[in-house]
């Protein structure tokens, strides 16, 4: 079995959330407009703490919430009954900047999953992607706006956000997927 390799430490993901929050506060428009949406379930303690921190670098309250996309994934026919999460949206959306939060993007197919899911909410002014990891082999074109980290790995490799107190960052972990044709 083959041993994680540490992509990221508690200071590097501080310090990458800390860069993601000061990007979004650079783009034109306020603090104020902004709705951050974490995508159930990995996505949701990224965007609390991206909230706290661009409210700490504005001064201004950033409003976050929670996107559950799981009956919106174009893949349920390939899974057992997907585990229902809480949306939470604090406010009407319509004719906000919303951005979409997740911990890691790969496929592309949970970012489109999340677009569905929004429009069950209402007609935000634009909708903009951020993620903490970002490890490439997209199979949908989706693209983030706003990336913490960019990796390479491979198809089967998985990437891990391993979360403390106070939605803080402890670790991002890759573990390698199968290596054909080598046994153990």
């Amino acid at each position: 079995m083959s041993v994680p390799h540490v992509l990221m430490e508690t200071a590097e993901a501080e310090a990458a959330i800390r860069r993601l929050a000061q990007e979004i506060l650079d783009r034109p428009g306020s603090a104020a407009s902004v709705v951050l949406l974490g995508i159930q379930t990995g996505g949701v303690p990224v965007a609390r703490h991206l909230a706290s921190e661009m409210g700490r670098l504005s001064g201004q309250t950033v409003l976050s919430g929670d996107l559950d996309v799981s009956m919106h994934r174009d893949d349920l026919d390939h899974r057992l009954a997907p585990a229902i999460h809480s949306t939470s949206v604090p406010a009407d959306i319509s004719g906000k900047d919303v951005i979409l939060v997740d911990d890691v993007l790969c496929s592309g197919r949970t970012g489109r999953a999340a677009l569905d899911a929004l429009t069950d909410l209402g007609r935000p002014r634009r909708v903009q992607l951020a993620v903490l990891v970002d490890r490439g082999l997209r199979e949908l074109p989706i693209q983030a706006d706003f990336v913490g980290k960019v990796v390479t790995s491979q198809p089967g490799d998985r990437v891990d956000v391993l979360f403390g107190d106070a939605d803080r960052v402890v670790q991002v972990v890759m573990s390698p997927g199968p290596t054909k044709g080598i046994l153990p």
